[in-house]
């Protein structure tokens, strides 16, 4: 070992020490005389630990920086057998999704299965990661593990299983209570139970450090070389994914979900010199320690100031967010640069079909009016009998539904024409205000309101959200801009956002009071709560900036066509530009302000009414609108009967059936590139 990376190890494993010595000096009142004491005495701590501070230090600090050293060393080993897998600096078990399958798979055996979480948790979680990247090697290829598909893949499978588990929630609260701190990564312990249930499942790590060098040492060189060289690629491969994901599994089952670990950690490694497989899976182990230790030294001096939990992964994702947007900039390469085209068509749109689209929609918002499930009479076991009927709502009803009716058709309507005028704007058919981060801006500026000034998050609230859009906008801008606004540089934003609100959200649900339930089901994309006065003003809104769309299309058409083309016709193309830009965030403010976060409608309708023919600016703008708007109303009469008299959110449909179509829009896009 030479000496350059002897100091290294040794400077970072002072670093640890440090942290831990920091970090055991938060929230207690004993000297480190006495810390170092229980320390070497650690086998009768029981009889020392003679005051409640030091029965405190002993049962719960200690245990706790235990857990962050085990827990960060398992993150970032597997983030740095990940990456090296596959070639692929930004994989990590949160941007291949592995992570929502854990916490999917979780939500369904505490909801349905009770009785096993104690014994089968772990293997649960196992279970449901491994299904996850299956499915997301399946959508991105074996050959595209080292760019950006794998990447996109993941996010689309995140936030399909994440719709659901939202769903599962949602409609059985009583018994998810529990998930709340899980789901938000807290390494808080009460005694050193947890410990000793989980060291013995990492003893597999050895496995890591047995098999993975050499077969790492034989994929840098490329695959063709390492089967030359006796490597039988797909079982190796698919084993050391075992392995770590078990590793992952265990640890999360035990602590929650604690993101960007695994993608900090071998980054990092890597900048400091780590050169050999071998070298980057021991220093990245290392590094997850220190990394997670003084996080969660983080998370705990936050909470002490606050006098509010701040969870570990809250921490985690504060840092990590801008670290994985730092790295995006650094490592995209030119693999990364795919290229996504719109949908064929052989159709063409008119203002006769373009009518016949508006009729449907109006006879679907009749239908969704007049054809529902009710209640009536004494049923055997519920007391109710549930049936259809075709009937005009009463005085009652119809206050009730109108709201919905008319919310649900201006949002769709709203985040389709932001999708149209995106995808134009930077020339990209992936762009839409959820995937680029753009919603979640607005997301992240109500949800933040409400945790931290109390804002009431069902209040109108469209300037605090439309500062929240136009905040991730300028951030895309300006990072983007080096890229040329690329589908990877901007998607990736967006998954960096996307994380930070999660954290927040989690944050906000390990609270268990009623707000969490309120913040939750808002973040399903529910027009329950929406009243008359705010249906109203999101529909004057919306009307109010399509017109301005449609009014200004002739610029919206220049600027597709290129830049340099319309300045020669006499745009003022950065005007233009930043006004448009501007109708974009308002659209997605207010109907985020309005009813939530809703995902997929700008990528889907743009798509769709290509499909149909309208591949004119002029004629593409009405028809996504009067597409989302459908789209939208009929996930809203879904949700209101599908599970009835229980409700699923109108933005967790489309969530599925959006990310269904996104997952499908890969497969084609890696069919058409093989």
């Amino acid at each position: 070992m030479s000496q350059p990376l002897i100091n290294r190890y040794a400077l970072t494993f002072i670093g640890l020490v440090l942290a831990v010595l920091v970090s055991a000096q938060i929230d207690t009142q004993i000297q480190v005389s006495k810390q170092l004491s229980l320390l070497m005495h650690f086998a009768d701590r029981q009889a020392l630990a003679d005051n409640f501070d030091a029965i405190m230090f002993v049962e719960s600090q200690l245990p706790r920086i235990v857990m962050a050293i085990m827990v960060g060393a398992m993150l970032g080993l597997v983030g740095s057998l990940m990456q090296q897998l596959t070639q692929n600096p930004l994989v990590s078990p949160m941007t291949l999704g592995t992570a929502s399958g854990a916490w999917l798979a979780l939500v369904i055996m505490n909801v349905w299965f009770p009785t096993l979480v104690g014994d089968y948790a772990s293997v649960a979680a196992l279970i449901g990661a491994m299904l996850t990247l299956g499915l997301v090697i399946l959508i991105a290829g074996v050959r595209n593990l080292a760019g950006l598909p794998v990447v996109l893949a993941g996010m689309a499978v995140n936030i399909l299983l994440g719709a659901i588990a939202t769903a599962i929630i949602l409609l059985n609260d009583q018994y998810a209570k529990n998930l709340f701190i899980w789901g938000a990564g807290d390494l808080a312990q009460n005694g050193w139970q947890q410990v000793q249930w989980l060291l013995p499942k990492l003893s597999a790590a050895i496995l890591i450090f047995l098999f993975a060098p050499r077969v790492l040492a034989l994929l840098r060189m490329g695959q063709a070389s390492a089967s030359a060289r006796g490597l039988n690629i797909i079982p190796a491969i698919l084993g050391l994914f075992a392995i770590g994901l078990w590793l992952v599994a265990a640890s999360i089952t035990t602590v929650g979900v604690i993101s960007f670990i695994g993608l900090l950690a071998p980054n990092i490694a890597r900048q400091l010199g780590a050169r050999t497989p071998k070298d980057e899976l021991f220093y990245s182990m290392l590094l997850g320690s220190v990394i997670l230790v003084i996080t969660d030294a983080l998370a705990v001096g936050l909470s002490v100031l606050t006098f509010d939990l701040v969870p570990s992964g809250t921490a985690a994702a504060l840092i990590g967010a801008p670290a994985l947007i730092w790295f995006t900039r650094r490592k995209l390469s030119a693999q990364d640069q795919l290229s996504f085209s719109m949908p064929k068509s052989h159709y063409a749109m008119s203002q006769p079909k373009l009518l016949g689209l508006l009729f449907v929609l109006v006879a679907l918002g009749l239908f969704t009016t007049l054809f529902n499930q009710v209640t009536h009479g004494q049923g055997v076991t519920n007391g109710q009998e549930v049936s259809w009927i075709w009937a005009t709502p009463d005085a009652f009803g119809w206050q009730i539904q109108w709201p919905r009716l008319i919310t649900s058709a201006a949002a769709g309507a709203g985040l389709a024409v932001a999708g149209v005028l995106l995808q134009r704007l930077i020339y990209n058919p992936l762009a839409s205000p959820d995937i680029l981060g753009i919603s979640a801006g607005a997301t992240l500026a109500l949800v933040g309101g409400a945790i931290f000034i109390g804002l009431n998050i069902f209040s109108t609230a469209p300037v605090i959200a439309f500062l929240g859009s136009m905040s991730v906008l300028g951030v895309l801008l300006v990072l983007g801009k080096r890229h040329q606004y690329a589908p990877s540089m901007l998607i990736l934003i967006g998954i960096a956002l996307t994380a930070l609100i999660e954290a927040i959200v989690q944050f906000a649900l390990a609270k268990g009071d009623e707000t969490s339930y309120i913040i939750l089901s808002w973040l399903a994309g529910s027009t329950y709560r929406v009243t008359p006065s705010s249906a109203v003003m999101l529909a004057a809104i919306v009307i109010g900036l399509i017109g301005f769309a449609l009014v200004t299309c002739r610029w919206l058409t220049l600027i597709s066509t290129g830049r340099e083309f319309a300045k020669a016709r006499g745009l003022n193309v950065p005007r233009a530009f930043v006004l448009l830009l501007c109708c974009v965030a308002l659209l997605c403010a207010a109907v985020t302000a309005t009813m939530g976060p809703v995902s997929f409608i700008g990528l889907l309708a743009p798509h769709m009414a290509v499909i149909l023919g309208a591949k004119k600016v002029e004629m593409q703008l009405p028809t996504a609108a009067i597409l989302g708007a459908s789209l939208m109303v009929f996930s809203d009469w879904l949700g209101q009967n599908l599970v009835y008299p229980s409700q699923i959110a109108a933005g967790t449909i489309v969530s599925i059936v959006g990310g269904i179509y996104f997952i499908l829009l890969l497969l084609k896009g890696r069919r058409s590139m093989s």
